[in-house]
């Protein structure tokens, strides 16, 4: 059975990076970091390393008062290297058109950046 891990946070008016409060995409990369590390620590009881991208896709706009949700999926174990697979998922938006402190839970999450790596944790450190 693969590991899986799963994150959530708010992203902040000090996440927006650009106009309209707009998210740099490097943040899902950020989130997609963490969620390795969970998964590697689950596997191997080790953080590893990550190593390489693949495959990053950025489908959605992000904005402060998203709440973001990053998974993550081990799909191969080598010798030494971990492959997965990431989503992240916008799951409530902030509804400032009502009042300053709206939110709405999305029926269906907005799928927002998608990505396929590889990390490394070396045979010296994997515990498991």
């Amino acid at each position: 059975m693969s590991e899986k891990a799963m994150i959530r946070m708010r992203m902040s008016m000090h996440d927006a990076h650009y106009g309209g409060n707009l998210v740099d995409g490097a943040k899902m990369l950020n989130l997609f970091g963490d969620v390795a590390t969970e998964l590697l620590i689950r596997q191997d009881g080790d953080e590893g390393l990550f190593a390489a991208y693949e495959k990053v896709e950025f489908l959605a706009p992000v904005y402060a008062g998203d709440f973001i949700e990053a998974v993550g999926e081990i799909t191969h174990v080598g010798n030494s290297s971990r492959k997965m697979i990431f989503e992240a998922r916008k799951v409530i938006v902030p509804r400032p058109e009502i009042n300053e402190s709206a939110c709405d839970v999305l029926s269906e999450p907005v799928v927002v950046c998608r990505a396929v790596g590889t990390c490394v944790v070396p045979k010296d450190k994997q515990r498991k």
